[in-house]
Formats: structure tokens, C-alpha cells, sequence
């Protein structure tokens, strides 16, 4: 089973368990992101196509880091004009992966991301 989903004006294919690379969303690591904008879903033989989205379809995600993109330079010139810029540029990023596929308004399963939160808060009380 697959998904395309739109984000951050671009279209990615997705299926379970993938790590995509999407333009920067707001959260920290660990915290879920639902895709709403769900173009096709692809179950087995049957693909159903949205106009443009399908209703009641979701992508469910899960925050793994915040990062950046590789550093690009911008440089213009102008041939015998003494012109010339230098510019640099440098994306944020978000890595999430996908934990599911929901289609038919189906509600997303709590136990993605209940363990990796009652883990965390483990571990202070432990030092403490």
C-alpha cells in the first residue's frame, strides 16, 4: 500500500515505514504530523484518485529530526561590468517517517508514539 501526499509544494510517493527528507514543519522530534493533502492511494490492485484530495484519507508521520540541507552557493556575474554577488543558502528540513497509510476517515492507532514519550519521562526519574 502506497500514498502520494502534498507538502511544502512538492508531491512525494510514500508507503509505511519510509523516511522521507520535506520541507521544514513545526514540532520536535518524537511528535506525530498527519498529512491531509492525500492525492492517490494505492491498496494492492485498486487505486482510487482524488480530485484533487481524496476525503477521509490520511498519511500519519512521526517527527524523527530537525536538520539542514546541503549549503548551495548563488553567484551572479555580469561579463565587463564589474558585477558580481555572492550568496549562500542552506534548507531546514524535516526527516519524518511515515508509520501509516489511513483510508474511509479512520482515526490513527495511539501506539506509535505513547512508548518513545512514556520512555523519555522514564529516564528523569530514574537520575532523580
Amino acid at each position: 500500500m502506497y500514498a502520494v501526499i502534498k507538502t511544502g509544494g512538492k508531491q512525494y510517493r510514500v508507503a509505511a515505514n519510509d523516511k522521507i527528507l520535506i520541507e521544514k514543519l513545526e514540532g520536535a522530534a518524537g511528535d506525530r504530523v498527519n498529512f491531509t493533502e492525500v492525492l492517490m492511494v494505492s491498496n494492492g490492485g485498486t487505486v482510487d484518485i482524488g480530485a484533487p484530495f481524496l476525503s477521509g484519507a490520511t498519511v500519519v508521520g512521526e517527527i524523527e529530526k530537525q536538520a539542514r540541507g546541503p549549503h548551495i552557493i548563488i553567484f551572479k556575474k555580469r561579463r565587463r561590468k564589474h558585477y558580481r554577488r555572492r550568496n549562500g543558502h542552506r534548507q531546514d528540513l524535516t526527516s519524518v517517517t511515515i508509520t501509516e497509510i489511513l483510508t474511509n476517515g479512520a482515526k490513527p492507532s495511539a501506539n506509535a508514539a505513547a512508548p518513545k514519550k512514556a520512555a523519555v519521562e522514564a529516564k528523569p526519574e530514574a537520575a532523580a
